[in-house]
């Protein structure tokens, strides 16, 4: 027998979301607790989505004090196979502003016209099945622990690795989340293979000037 395509849903992509989060009062505060409302499994890819915020930042220590955190504990969830994300009511009260929200998808709306070409719901097993989505939430959790690290030069690189997770889990495009757990294996252990290499390099330092 061939296979059952899996139907297409017909579900505003990561652009609509963003274009009706953006429109309204430009110093409006978005509070996160209302940004995933009736999104359900998609809000774990628009609350991610919106933690890279901090992580374009160009200072290493800062970003990841804004966003690591935020991404471990999204990835925390994922791995223990929660439906909907919860947010501490401290942070599910706080938020961008609206003005800051379009900027930056004004930033990356190139990148996004390039990801819709070929997103699309496809693959669901690699979303939703629980193994599948522990793998994501694993995957979340250990890039967000690295992100943490005052480690140069390497914010925006988990940055994008970051956004590739949450276009996935926006648009249910399993396929595209098979490229990113690819992607977060091959960045994740070439960061931490030069950390290695250059906490050794500094150790050996430290050693000879004593």
């Amino acid at each position: 027998m061939t296979p059952r395509a899996e139907p297409h849903i017909d579900e505003p992509g990561t652009r609509s979301l963003l274009d009706g989060f953006a429109m309204g009062d430009p110093d409006a505060v978005l509070h996160l607790g209302d940004l995933f409302s009736g999104l359900g499994r998609r809000s774990f890819g628009m609350l991610l989505f919106l933690s890279t915020l901090p992580a374009f930042t160009p200072i290493p220590g800062l970003a990841g004090a804004l966003s690591g955190p935020f991404v471990v504990l999204l990835g925390l969830q994922l791995l223990i196979g929660r439906r909907d994300p919860w947010l501490p009511g401290f942070v599910a009260r706080r938020g961008p502003k609206r003005a800051t929200l379009a900027g930056f998808r004004d930033r990356v709306s190139p990148w996004l016209v390039r990801v819709e070409r070929f997103a699309q719901p496809r693959m669901s097993a690699m979303l939703d099945h629980p193994l599948a989505s522990a793998f994501t939430g694993l995957q979340l959790a250990l890039l967000g622990v690295l992100l943490l690290l005052p480690i140069p030069l390497t914010n925006y690189l988990f940055a994008v690795l970051l956004l590739l997770y949450a276009f996935a889990l926006i648009e249910r495009d399993g396929r595209l989340m098979a490229g990113a757990w690819l992607a977060g294996i091959v960045g994740g252990s070439v960061v931490a293979v030069l950390s290695g290499s250059a906490a050794a390099a500094a150790a050996r330092w430290i050693e000879m000037l004593a």
